[in-house]
This record gives structure tokens, sequence and C-alpha cells, in this order.
């Protein structure tokens, strides 16, 4: 039983001034893990007041300072891989080698990136006779997802600590541990007190008074596009800068050469990382209509290369995070049904012999017409729509015939074709062929995916005010 009963403020584990806890579930198996403190607004206003008397000496650090920090940091976060690695498997239900390979990995890939963009990073620079000045953005509030603890916190944090920001943190209260030991993490590398702070809580207490208060400078969010315009309305009462990476239903374009094998992996292992938890995952797959049943027979065999099943054991995909959340993938996949998509594999209900945890049967749904419900709404789950084509132009348009722009991804051998899908799709980043990722490009959408970005310097610069200073040259 984990029970992370305070809040980190100031550089210490304090009591909540309330007495409320919520429980933390592991949706593997249904049970209750631990407790943490619903927060208040006390407990926020103390650390906002930390952050903020914090925030002008180390706003002044210097870059080979902040560039040493980094490092530590990463040095104390390979520390803690095991215990970081058992925390989101069972916070999450992520399998352990995907919480090994990808979460934890890409939590430590932030810290070492942050670090490497300092060491070339200029905060002056010359425009003619006029100095522009890069100035910390002050005190930011982070408002951090369920489904990446490590990922979507760390690329946050270490943004922010290297622009000299100070940080008050909330984390997603269904999975809040691996947060708790990243201040542990801090803690050990020397961090200075106020520079990080956590409050644990709700919502509707902590995240909107993150957003309306009026002693933070700058909120980041990642979330659903509707919490992220609560966000936006709340945070506009005090005109400050808000980054938003929201939803996504991102498409892969299948092109007429594409290897069917590779094209029906790149289909499944979209909606099976991460249980299709993923914002820009590829769960519209736009294949071409002459390759129809070629395509289709890849997916069927393909499909045990995915095994749903116990995080602990060798399987790809685990369970939804919540009872919540499987109910809402199970009505957009009886809604699929009745708007007359064909179920390929997959369906209502739970695997077989997986009746105890939020486990969902990878689904695929084709002859999807892009105007269906399942085709337009972000399912967050194991679900793929599969959508056929005839032109290029027509896939090109397709892809972009939604309210987001987050990713897209294409599978082919013509470099043409290739170029053309990449440089047609709206939105933030484009994979082509299994590229690997790049921790130093910027990740962020377009349309309802969002506003700014972050990774790498683009992530670095959000958390930074340009000012022009003219008249020091004559």
């Amino acid at each position: 039983m984990r029970d992370y009963l305070k809040h980190y403020i100031n550089g210490e584990w304090v009591e909540s001034t309330g007495s409320e806890t919520m429980e933390v579930i592991n949706p593997a198996t249904e049970e209750v893990i631990g407790h943490i403190s619903a927060g208040t607004k006390e407990d926020l206003d103390r650390a906002v007041k930390a952050a903020r008397a914090a925030f002008p000496s180390f706003s002044q650090t210097t870059k080979e300072y902040r560039i040493e920090l980094l490092e530590k940091i990463a040095e104390e976060y390979a520390k803690r891989k095991d215990e970081l690695i058992e925390i989101i498997t069972e916070e999450l239900g992520s399998p352990r080698k995907i919480s090994k390979n990808v979460h934890y990995n890409m939590g430590y890939a932030h810290f070492k990136q942050a670090a490497k963009e300092l060491k070339d990073f200029s905060f002056t620079e010359k425009r003619g006779k006029t100095t522009i000045v890069k100035d910390s953005i002050g005190v930011s509030g982070l408002i951090t997802p369920w489904n990446f603890p490590t990922n979507q916190t760390v690329t946050k944090i270490a943004s922010a600590f290297a622009a000299g920001s100070t940080v008050v943190l909330k984390p997603a209260s269904m999975t809040p541990f691996a947060a708790m030991l990243l201040a542990e993490i801090f803690e050990a590398a020397g961090l200075p007190k106020g520079v990080f702070n956590l409050v644990n809580g709700s919502g509707s207490v902590i995240g909107n008074g993150i957003s309306e208060h009026p002693d933070i400078d700058f909120v980041s969010f990642t979330g659903s596009d509707g919490v992220g315009q609560t966000v936006m309305e709340k945070a506009a009462k005090t005109i400050k800068k808000v980054a938003l990476e929201l939803g996504g239903k991102s498409p892969v374009v299948v092109l007429e050469d594409a290897d069917m094998n590779k094209a029906a992996k790149a289909a499944l292992s979209n909606i099976a990382m991460n249980t299709g938890q993923v914002c820009s995952a590829g769960t519209r797959v736009l294949v071409p209509r002459k390759l129809k049943e070629q395509f289709e027979e890849a997916v069927l065999n393909n499909l045990k290369k995915f095994p749903v099943g116990d995080p602990q054991g060798e399987v790809f995909t685990g369970p939804l995070v919540s009872q919540k959340q499987w109910d809402t993938v199970q009505g957009y996949i009886e809604k699929g049904i009745s708007e007359g998509a064909t179920l390929l594999t997959g369906g209502t209900g739970k695997p077989e012999g997986l009746d105890k945890g939020y486990f969902a049967k990878p689904t695929v749904f084709t002859d999807v017409k892009n105007d269906m419900v399942i085709a337009q709404e972000e399912i967050f789950g194991p679900v793929s729509c599969v959508i056929y084509y005839d032109t290029l132009d027509e896939a090109i348009e397709i892809a972009n015939d939604t309210e987001f722009g987050l990713s897209g991804y294409v599978v082919g051998e013509d470099s043409e074709a290739l170029q053309k899908v990449a440089l047609g799709i709206r939105a933030g980043q484009i994979t082509v062929n299994n590229a690997p990722q790049d921790f130093g490009a910027p990740f962020g959408g377009f349309k309802k995916s969002g506003i700014g970005r972050e990774w790498g310097l683009y992530g670095i610069e959000e958390y930074l005010e340009p000012k022009a200073i003219m008249g020091l040259e004559k």
C-alpha cells in the first residue's frame, strides 16, 4: 500500500490543510493500492507562495548551473529506475516492458535533452542595435495527465528548470505516485527549496485553482480538449499565458506500395501501445481500396504479436486505466457497430480469461466512413478505424477532415508520395515508416490539438519571454 498523504512544498513534505483523501486503484486488479491527500485551496496557495519566493534567485542562476542540475537530476532518476517501472506498472497498468522502454526511458530522455539544448542556447541575442533578452516567464503551473506519468510530467518540468522557471505541479489523481517519486529525486539532486512544489488533488479544486491563480504566470496543461477549454477560460481572468497539449484523431496513411505486414503492424501498434491511451495514436488508418483484402488479412495475421494480459507478464497491452474509461470505450465500440462499420476483430466485453481488471479487446473496424462518430471523436482506447480511399489526394483530404491535428503517420516506399503526404497532413508531428523518436523535435498540435509546443528547444522557449532593449548601443 502506497500512502502519500503529504504535499511537497518549499522543499518539505507537509501535511494537507484538509482531511479528505483519494484512492489510487491498480487497473489490472481493481484493488486499491494507495491514497493521496485531496489538496485544498490553502495547500495550493502555500505552494504558489513558495514558488514565487524562490523565483527571483532561481531565474538568475547561470546556464551552466542549470545544465549541471539537469544532469544531476538525470543521474538520480536513473538510480530509481526499478521503482519507477514498478510504480508505473501498478498505477497505470502498463506492461513492464512498456513501463521500462517507453515511460521510464522517455522521462530520462527529456532531462538529458533539456541539458543538451541549454549547452548551445543563448538567452541574449543581437538584432542590429537592439538587444533581445529571453527572461524566464515566472511561476509555472503544470497540470499533467494520467496516461504518461513520466513523459508528460518530465518534459514540462525539465523545460521549466532549463528556463529558470519555478514550478507548481498537479499530477493526475489516478496516476500520482510517479510524480511523488520525482519529488524525492529532485530533493536528492539538491534542487533549491521552492523551485518544485507538488499538490495533489482534484481538477476542480487544484487544477482550476492553478488556472486562475493570480500569482501563477504560465499554465501548461495536457489532457482533453474540453478541459483545455476550461483552463483557457479560467486563465483569461488573469491574462496569463497558456500552453495546451490536447487530443488527437491521427491518420495513418498506407501507400499503394506499402508492405502490408508493416502497415498492419503500424495500425495495431497504435492502438495496442499503452492500450491506445495515447493522444498521438494513429487511430484512423487510411488504406487504398484495392488493397482492402490484403490489409485485413495482414491485420488478422499480426494480432497475436500484440497480446493482452497481466502487465506483470510478457504482454504488449494492459488494461484501461479505470472503470470509467472502460465504459467509455465500450460505448464507442457499440456506437461503431450501430453506425454500420464492419467489426474485423475485437468488440465489446473483456478478452477471454481476463474477467478481473479493466481489460478491453483490441478492436479494428473496417469500412468506416470518416463522418462516423468513431472516426471523428477521440476514443482513447484500443480501437482502430480503417477507411478506404481511391486516390492519394483523397487520402490527404480525409486525413485533414478532423477537428484535431496532433500527429500523422505514413507507411510506404515511394519517396515522392511519402513527401506529398507528410507535407499535406496538417498536424504537429509526422512519422514516416516508423522513424525513431526525436526528443529534440517539437511536439504539439494544430487546431483542437492544442497551443504551443513541448520537447527540446521548443519546449524551453515556452517558458521564456523575449524582452527587447533598445538604445544600449549607439
